[in-house]
């Protein structure tokens, strides 16, 4: 028994060995450059292809053959990444789900060019680096985490690394080339990949996507070490593989020992999963809530505009196609509406919702199983049921476990949400699709009356029909308005009124049921439940079809569909990932999607003019968007071009001002909005940030919160707002205790705040960004509260039907105010107001707030202008060192020294 666990032992040792060198790449890489390599295991896997090229097809001598892999290829493929996909990237400043989408692109597109170069079958052929000795594997390990180590703390090199790991922009004004230290990070991170696909590679299978999927389950050991410390991924590594190892022997006996053993196989998935679940904030330094957009941007922008009536019939004509050829057997076209079922779960969750969501394939995989299931009796509890029941029925089962992502996303954004969700789809795909007792023998008719292929597809088409209705209810009126604002600006939303965490688990409930009920339909078109075809190498490749095309549009999913079993079908085992994922890298130098990068490149090879209206067009287009404007915007979509022809957006080179003079005032509740806060503590990150705060905020009078920057004024507006929690104290709205309430219910109670940060929401309208605010708040009439607000921030005209996106920072800030003014507040919180604003634009707005005080609302500015302070507060608090040092009248209290 001894020998037995010494022998597991060194199995396990080997594995963990390979691992730790995962983890050791993965987090020299996000430290050097913040990318999370979700393309690591493709890398691997493309290498381990070339070493065995190089040594079985070319007959090379494995010394040589490894030095080229190793030392060439892997860290060319590195630098190549750098230089062309991921410096552009940084140079433009996007965010993190830009790099995200570009990774997953790199990923898809290495996976897609394996499969064209080498096939998509499996060889057992790989060639073995190092001697089959754990010991050998383990020392080449723990020696090169110990060289990083002492690289990073003892060489020149290692403190540029630390620099620009801390602080980048200083970094780069201290002199530091970051763009040297992010080629070494991609050069060694490719290098230890390819290492690790070499090493791995002969204890496995060789094939496309079974080892890039390894290498991503071995990912937990960076994930667990928090993208920072090596001693941990390497303790994490070795003691993960040595358990599963270890687990093999377990043997329990009755009807646990399946999945007790499926664990064992697969306790790196476990620990995946139980990282991304515990840690929150990955790899995202501690930050305010208000932290800007998030990964909005990347998800948001419209690439086929629904709106184009010429797409949706070329759509429509290559749907309608299949069912006029001759012959009956559409084995392949019956494929298309299912998968574009599928894709509109991720313009639910994704497009308009906002959420990073990888692990859509489970869910599709789920509908395909549970209606196989159900239709063959075999179904816990219930009984045989014929094919379209039980197709509905596994729609209804597999809808309420979106909560299993939708629960972990409520306090997860960006990186952390896409590990959960992606450990999720994996951990499936291991624990229930690749587990003989849950999937053995099962086969899936179709629905009775339907069986042909042309009868299937007409099915198939109505049902898709019904889905793209749903999906476009969803992103029209109200609700699509309120997931576009959770989509664009989180923060935002909330602070308007948007129940953030009940639309998030709403959306991932609608995202599950509509990805179930397109599996479904893809296996009654396969007549076989086939887990290959829900694998979580697949979900990369849609979600990344969807990203690149179009993220929010219905065209968009279906056309990559059509893309997608067009060319998985008519080219070679590869075809579609490989197209998919050069779109996708090219994503950060085509910012509008390659649709508009096509048709402007047509545009400009056809030297045809732009289309001008004549006099009379353009008068009757002025009418008709602004009809639509005082409706909120553009009828039946919450973004510009979802239904509707896209308005022309104003480009004034002087914005409209604001009234000179105090406007009529509107009407909003009257006296009692009294904000008091009693007491407030809070710590942050071990320090006191508020000690014993008490302010009072009155009706119809403007109070200022000022004070030097740390004094803890962005922290005492967070408590007060909702967005922070104080240890101690409580903060009373009108005599009622707010202290432990969300900012989307103060909100709705009569609080409303703006941000220091711009919080709008890029892919609406002016009126639509307004208009969110009342309807959010439950004001009786939105229509008329967005009319008022707009009125009076001087938002009216053409300019209310203009998208936010390029629109200056003073008009921004208008937009910003009105929408809070729209939901009528009884208490009005200011966060630096003036910021951005020149002088005429500051006078403007000191009038439109003192006659909003003068209508009784109690109003809070923290504000950094002591000039617009002194004219405008009638109380002023000023803070230092995390309490209130004085209060008073302005002129009194600002002639004092200051803090």
């Amino acid at each position: 028994m001894s020998s037995l666990s010494y022998d597991l032992t060194l199995a396990g040792l080997a594995v963990g060995s390979a691992a730790a060198l995962t983890g050791i790449g993965l987090i020299v890489t996000y430290r050097a450059t913040g990318v999370l390599n979700f393309a690591h295991g493709a890398v691997a896997m493309v290498c381990a292809y070339v070493l065995r090229q190089l040594v079985v097809g070319w007959n090379w001598p494995l010394p040589p053959a490894a030095a080229v892999t190793l030392l060439l290829v892997a860290p060319g493929i590195g630098l190549a990444l750098d230089r062309a996909v991921f410096r552009p990237l940084s140079v433009r400043g996007t965010g993190p789900a830009r790099t995200l989408v570009a990774s997953l692109g790199v990923f898809v597109l290495l996976v897609g060019a394996a499969g064209l170069l080498w096939g998509p079958g499996a060889r057992a052929d790989a060639p073995a680096l190092l001697p089959d000795d754990p010991w050998v594997q383990l020392g080449t390990a723990v020696a090169l985490a110990a060289g990083v180590a002492a690289v990073t703390r003892w060489t020149r090199f290692g403190r540029e690394l630390r620099a620009v790991v801390d602080n980048r922009p200083l970094a780069v004004l201290g002199g530091i080339d970051a763009d040297r230290v992010a080629a070494a990070g991609w050069a060694f991170g490719t290098f230890t990949a390819g290492l690790t696909g070499v090493l791995l590679a002969p204890l496995l299978r060789l094939d496309p996507y079974g080892l890039p999927l390894l290498v991503m389950e071995v990912m937990a050991v960076a994930v667990a070490a928090g993208l920072r410390s090596l001693p941990v991924a390497v303790a994490v590594a070795l003691a993960v593989g040595v358990a599963q190892s270890q687990l093999t022997r377990l043997h329990p006996g009755g009807s646990l020992e399946p999945l007790v053993q499926a664990v064992g196989a697969n306790l790196f998935v476990v620990a995946l999963l139980a990282a991304a679940l515990a840690l929150r904030g990955l790899g995202v330094p501690h930050a305010l809530p208000d932290a800007p957009h998030g990964t909005a941007p990347a998800l948001r922008t419209v690439r086929l505009p629904d709106h184009d009536g010429r797409a949706w019939l070329v759509c429509g004509i290559l749907f309608l196609l299949p069912l006029g050829f001759a012959y009956g057997d559409l084995r392949t076209s019956v494929q298309v509406p299912a998968l574009a079922v599928v894709l509109l779960s991720l313009v639910v969750v994704t497009g308009r919702g906002g959420q990073i969501s990888l692990g859509q394939a489970a869910y599709a995989g789920l509908g395909a199983l549970f209606t196989a299931l159900l239709a063959a009796g075999r179904f816990p509890g219930l009984p045989a049921v014929p094919g379209l029941t039980a197709l509905l029925l596994a729609v209804l089962l597999t809808a309420p476990l979106g909560l299993l992502t939708g629960w972990p996303a409520l306090r997860r954004h960006g990186l952390a949400t896409a590990l959960a969700t992606l450990a999720f789809g994996v951990a499936v795909s291991r624990f229930v699709f690749a587990q003989p007792y849950a999937t053995a023998g099962l086969s899936l008719d179709r629905p009775a009356g339907f069986g042909g292929d042309r009868a299937y597809y007409v099915l198939e088409l109505a049902l898709l029909g019904l889905a793209l209705l749903g999906v476009a209810a969803l992103r029209r009126g109200r609700t699509g308005r309120a997931l576009a604002a959770m989509r664009d600006h989180e923060p935002g939303a909330a602070a308007a009124g948007v129940p953030v965490s009940a639309l998030k688990l709403a959306a991932f409930t609608v995202g599950a049921a509509l990805a179930a009920l397109g599996g479904g339909m893809l296996g009654m078109a396969l007549r076989a439940f086939d887990p290959a075809s829900y694998d979580p190498v697949i979900g990369l490749l849609w979600f990344a079809a969807v990203l690149v095309l179009g993220a929010d549009s219905l065209l968009a999913a279906l056309a990559a569909a059509v893309l997608l079993v067009g060319l998985g079908s008519g080219a070679g085992g590869g075809a579609a990932a490989a197209v998919i994922g050069v779109l996708a890298v090219l994503a950060g130098r085509l910012p509008c999607g390659p649709y508009a990068a096509l048709r402007e490149a047509v545009a400009r090879l056809s030297g045809a003019p732009e289309p001008r209206l004549t006099p009379l067009g353009a008068r009757v287009r002025a009418r008709v968007v602004s009809a639509r404007g005082r409706e909120g915007g553009t009828p039946g979509s919450g973004t510009p071009g979802a239904g509707a022809p896209e308005p022309r957006r104003p480009t004034p080179k002087a914005p409209a001002p604001l009234a000179t003079k105090p406007p009529p005032a509107p009407k909003f509740p009257s006296s009692t909005g009294r904000l008091t806060a009693r007491s407030l503590h809070a710590r942050y990150d071990g320090f006191t940030v508020l000690d014993g705060v008490d302010l009072t905020v009155a009706p119809g009078r403007i109070t200022a919160l000022i004070g030097p920057n740390g004094a803890g004024k962005s922290t005492l507006f967070h408590c007060l707002c909702g967005t922070l929690r104080p240890t101690v104290g409580r903060v009373l709205l009108g005599g009622t205790d707010i202290t432990h309430r969300p900012a989307h219910v103060r909100a709705r109670l009569g609080l409303a705040r703006t941000f220091q940060q711009l919080a709008v929401f890029d892919g609406m309208t002016v009126a639509e960004n307004v208009r969110v605010g009342a309807e959010q708040s439950g004001v009786p009439d939105p229509a008329a509260a967005t009319g008022r607000a707009l009125d009076l921030l001087s938002l009216d005209g053409p300019l209310r039907a203009a998208p936010v996106a390029g629109l200056d920072t003073g008009t921004l800030r208008r937009v910003e105010l009105a929408r809070a003014l729209a939901g009528r507040p009884r208490t009005l919180l200011l966060d630096e107001p003036a910021a951005g604003l020149d002088s005429a634009e500051v006078a403007a707005l000191a009038v439109v707030l003192r006659a909003v005080a003068a209508d009784g609302t109690a109003l809070l500015v923290v504000e950094h202008d002591l000039d617009l302070v002194a004219g405008l507060a009638d109380t002023v608090y000023a803070m230092a060192a995390g309490r209130i040092v004085t209060r008073g009248p302005a002129h009194r209290v600002l002639a004092e020294p200051r803090p």
